[in-house]
């Protein structure tokens, strides 16, 4: 139900004797839930860089030709989340210099690049039309063209990239993997035989039989060569992590900050039952972020779940589309009732979120058109009322519907017989990680990462429940 466009997936393999290309393919597929539009893989064979990117998922981009040319010991690689502007093999990733001879895949968003591109037109090496991933990219390989390594080089940059970043980089012969001070996007750490993996999530380490050795840390740099792995702390961690990588980006079966997120799910079905009692016969998961959800809730009231919302697990998930009218249409082949079930029944609908309130109000009137005689939707968030400016693609603010209506306007809009959202207490309580190490920008309109320039985007005149 949720219309958020996702952050991306990275990842980077370093392994001598190692299929890098295929471990990075497999690695992608597992974080496909990261971003669909494009996908990409750079490989060095110890003297030259190997790329392939395309439009579509992983198991669309990637031919058997394609991924025999991506040969080498040292290998990164992307999935883009669907944007709604066009050009996406433009915007693919990795990005590689003009030499070749370097490569950088980037998860998160810089609010302001006011400071790259300030550095780089000193420098006289300010591209025009450049986004921020490619400014990151610029701003190293300047450095790297002054003589500098690769760490070295991220090292002098690190101070100019204000924002929200996870990165996975490579030359020749070294994978290089930095997180920002704040943590915001999450990166793993691996052992795969000899060799290492960073990921955005613990998942797409098990997919290819790595082990989970630990986190990267806010503000660290991971160096990896012949030589081994070095950490090198370039900046004071301040943990602030997306609190929406609990709510819906990561998948159940990641771990992050050593909290399994299906459980952390099920704690938000719990923290729901216990701040709101709902006289209902069964319980409706919209398939699948919110199905632990339901599970914990149920488990708390005893009242049954039912699934009887079938998703088309082979229609891409509603945000992708770019334009209201087609995302609706999208939601009618994608999630489908059973009227046998519901007739009659006054059902517990639970959702991870609300964002625009469209694609909510046309399944609330799905329901009671397959006969269920009352419709209580819960929330396992609080109201999105500001926007993201960290990754997550959130629509502009006056479309996020929470943003000027009230919980009862809402319910109203969406037809709902009730509408309850989990509370901000309830959702950090159920996580168990201190509130100051998570970012809560999209509900409480604080942001950690000073927005710069972008400030102003953000209006403060919201509904007070």
């Amino acid at each position: 139900m949720s219309e958020l466009r996702e952050k991306c997936g990275i990842v980077g393999i370093y392994g001598k004797n190692l299929p890098v290309s295929k471990l990075a393919f497999f690695s992608l597929f597992a974080l496909q839930h990261r971003g669909q539009e494009a996908s990409g893989i750079t490989t060095s064979d110890g003297k030259k860089l190997h790329s392939h990117k395309g439009v579509g998922l992983v198991s669309q981009v990637y031919e058997k030709k394609d991924m025999e040319n991506l040969i080498g010991h040292i290998g990164i690689g992307h999935n883009r989340y669907s944007t709604s502007g066009g050009g996406a093999l433009d915007h693919a990733q990795p990005i590689v210099n003009m030499e070749n001879t370097f490569a950088l895949a980037h998860n998160g968003n810089l609010p302001s690049v006011k400071s790259l591109e300030k550095f780089l037109c000193s420098k006289k090496a300010l591209k025009k039309n450049r986004m921020d991933s490619e400014l990151i990219t610029d701003a190293v390989d300047y450095y790297m063209k002054e003589g500098n390594s690769l760490a070295k080089s991220v090292e002098k940059a690190f101070p100019l990239i204000t924002g929200a970043f996870s990165l996975v980089m490579m030359n020749k012969d070294t994978l290089v993997a930095v997180r920002d001070s704040f943590g915001m996007r999450p990166l793993a750490l691996g052992r795969i035989g000899k060799g290492y993996v960073v990921a955005s999530e613990t998942c797409a380490l098990k997919t290819i039989g790595a082990t989970f050795s630990r986190e990267i840390k806010p503000g660290e740099m991971i160096v990896i060569n012949e030589k081994g792995i070095k950490s090198i702390q370039l900046a004071k961690s301040t943990p602030n992590h997306d609190i929406f990588e609990y709510v819906y980006f990561a998948r159940p079966d990641s771990v992050l900050n050593g909290k399994l997120i299906y459980e952390v799910r099920k704690n938000f079905g719990k923290m729901l039952a216990n701040e709101f009692k709902t006289k209902v016969d069964i319980i409706v998961p919209v398939p699948d972020t919110a199905t632990p959800v339901a599970l914990g809730y149920s488990e708390a009231t005893g009242i049954p779940i039912e699934m009887a919302l079938v998703k088309n697990r082979y229609v891409h998930r509603t945000f992708i589309e770019p334009d209201q009218k087609s995302r609706r249409h999208s939601v009618a082949l994608k999630l489908i009732p059973l009227p046998q079930i519901l007739k009659g029944k006054k059902i517990a609908v639970l959702d991870d979120s609300i964002v625009r309130g469209n694609t909510c109000k046309r399944l609330v009137e799905t329901f009671f058109k397959a006969g269920a005689k009352e419709v209580h939707l819960l929330i396992s968030s609080p109201p999105i009322r500001f926007p993201d400016f960290y990754g997550m693609d959130t629509p502009n603010q006056n479309e996020l519907i929470a943003s000027h209506m009230t919980v009862e306007e809402i319910r109203k809009f969406l037809g709902a017989t009730s509408l309850n959202y989990l509370s901000l207490d309830g959702l950090i309580k159920s996580i168990g990680l201190p509130k100051e190490h998570l970012s809560t920008s999209c509900f409480t309109g604080v942001y950690p990462i000073p927005l710069k320039e972008r400030k102003d985007e953000v209006n403060y005149d919201v509904p007070k429940e």
